[in-house]
């Protein structure tokens, strides 16, 4: 696999976590709602002005609009679970919880598009979740609170992922991320006269959310061109370096370091997915080779 697409993709990760310390840090000082408004608006028109000018209309021709609609909302339901998680939980934690989506889209995959739950997918379920709650720790005060967000927020992720498998070659890619952004901003605009809108901003603010937007644009620009020189079961491993982003970030930002069963957490997390994404490769060239034989 070439090293450039590595890069990226490591890229990509570490400016989604510079959008999550951004948003963390704002949390403290604006409502939720507003927050997301902005992020949505800005990544909008980043990508119009990125994308517009090439493809125009093309932009937005989708052969399933309903679906489009639906997996749009879906993300920003994502999106407000993981911003109100933000406001509580350490950075490093908000984003271990939201590493539990391949546990999730494992389970729909069974209930949605009738996926095969084979014993090495429900192993790697179970030590997922065992890992989940090393990290909320039932009975905890964190656990009835900002944990369920981030969990909320990452079940409504995996359903977008689910819809994003439904829509697989159907639909250009850059369609595809294009619409969550359309939508959320569409939406979003819509509720707008209803947020807590704060009487002043200072300039510094009003740069820091531009900056979030552009950084999580930037992330998914570079996961376009990681995705173009290697495929997706191969970078997904890459993708947990997020949790060493935010560990770091999280700690040089906010002082917030996990404790010794959070990290195991994450670990136990991290490992389950990486075991998944390696035995999903195996099993899907064994099943090129002989798809009689491998159910």
């Amino acid at each position: 696999m070439p090293p450039r697409a590595i890069l990226l993709i490591t890229s990509a990760v570490l400016c989604f976590t510079a959008l999550d310390a951004i948003t963390k840090f704002m949390t403290q000082r604006y409502p939720v709602p507003v927050l997301v408004f902005a992020r949505y608006a800005v990544q909008f028109v980043a990508m119009l002005v990125w994308l517009g000018p090439r493809m125009r209309l093309s932009l937005v021709r989708t052969k399933r609009l309903r679906i489009q609609a639906f997996r749009g909302i879906l993300l920003l339901a994502s999106s407000l679970f993981f911003t109100n998680s933000l406001r509580s939980l350490p950075l490093a934690e908000a984003t271990a919880l939201n590493y539990s989506t391949p546990i999730i889209v494992v389970l729909l995959g069974r209930l949605v598009l009738d996926e095969r739950l084979t014993q090495a997918r429900i192993a790697f379920v179970v030590v997922g979740i065992a890992g989940m709650l090393m990290i909320v720790q039932p009975g905890t005060d964190v656990f009835h609170g900002a944990a369920l967000f981030g969990l909320a927020a990452a079940a409504f992720y995996a359903c977008y992922q689910v819809t994003t498998r439904m829509l697989a070659g159907e639909d250009d890619p850059r369609v595809l991320l294009f619409y969550p952004a359309l939508i959320g901003t569409v939406v979003m605009s819509a509720l707008a006269p209803g947020f807590g809108w704060p009487s002043s901003m200072p300039w510094t603010h009003m740069l820091l959310i531009i900056c979030g937007g552009l950084f999580g644009t930037a992330g998914h620009f570079l996961f376009i061109l990681a995705f173009r020189l290697a495929p997706v079961s191969a970078l997904t491993p890459f993708t947990y370096m997020q949790l060493v982003w935010a560990m770091l970030l999280g700690w040089l930002l906010y002082g917030d370091f996990p404790n010794s069963y959070r990290i195991a957490g994450m670990v136990v997390i991290a490992g389950s997915g990486l075991l998944m994404t390696l035995h999903e490769r195996r099993r899907a060239r064994l099943v090129a080779l002989d798809p009689v034989t491998v159910q």
